[in-house]
C-alpha cells in the first residue's frame, strides 16, 4: 500500500492535521497495522517537499505547533495517476510456504505435518475473518472478502501440494 497516497487522498476532502489523518487511516486502512506517528509525519514531510501538498495552516493552542496540510493540484493530479495505474498481480513464485515444503523435502524432514500444521493456522485465520466479517461494516467485509479469497488459494495449493507430496519428495531429492 502507498502510504502516501493514501494520505493524500484523505487530504481530497479537505486539510487536516497529521493527527487526524493518521486516525483516518487507521479507522479505513489500519485495523491490523495501524501507521505510527513518526510514519505520518516524515509522509507528510516528504509530500511538502515534493509539492504534493501544503500547509494550510499553524495552530498552537496551549501545546506544540500543528500543522494543517492540504493537497494541491500537482498532489489531486497525483493520486489520480495512481488510482488509474493496475497494480502488478503477485504471481507468488517465492512463496515461503513453498520453501519450507522443499527445504522439509531436502531435509528429510516431514513436509505432511508442516502441511496440516499450515493448513490448521489458515483455517483458524479464515474463522477469525469470517467472524469479523459478519460483524463489519461493507468496507471491513470487502478487505476481509479479500484476505478469504487470498487463504482460500493457499488452502488448495497446500491440498494440491499434500497429494503430490511423494512425487515431489522423488524429484527434490533427486534434483
Amino acid at each position: 500500500m502507498s502510504i502516501g497516497h493514501t494520505l493524500l487522498g484523505l487530504l481530497e476532502s479537505g486539510p487536516r492535521h497529521g493527527y487526524d489523518l493518521k486516525r483516518t487511516f487507521d479507522e479505513k486502512f489500519g485495523h491490523d497495522k495501524p501507521l505510527h506517528y513518526g510514519q505520518v509525519y516524515s509522509t507528510m514531510s516528504r509530500l511538502l517537499k515534493n509539492g504534493l501538498v501544503e500547509v494550510d495552516g499553524i495552530e498552537t493552542e496551549g501545546g506544540p505547533e500543528r500543522k494543517r496540510y492540504a493537497i494541491t493540484d500537482a498532489g489531486i493530479t497525483d493520486v489520480e495517476t495512481w488510482l488509474a495505474t493496475p497494480e502488478k498481480p503477485e504471481p507468488y513464485l517465492q512463496s515461503t510456504l513453498y520453501t519450507k515444503v522443499v527445504l522439509a523435502l531436502l531435509t528429510d524432514r516431514d513436509a505432511s505435518e508442516m502441511l496440516d500444521s499450515q493448513r490448521a493456522e489458515h483455517l483458524r485465520l479464515m474463522r477469525i475473518l469470517t467472524d469479523r466479517k459478519r460483524k463489519g461494516d461493507l468496507a471491513d467485509q470487502l478487505i476481509c472478502d479479500h484476505a478469504l479469497f487470498h487463504l482460500e488459494a493457499d488452502l488448495r495449493w497446500l491440498e494440491l501440494a499434500a497429494a503430490r507430496l511423494n512425487k515431489l519428495a522423488e524429484e527434490v531429492r533427486s534434483a
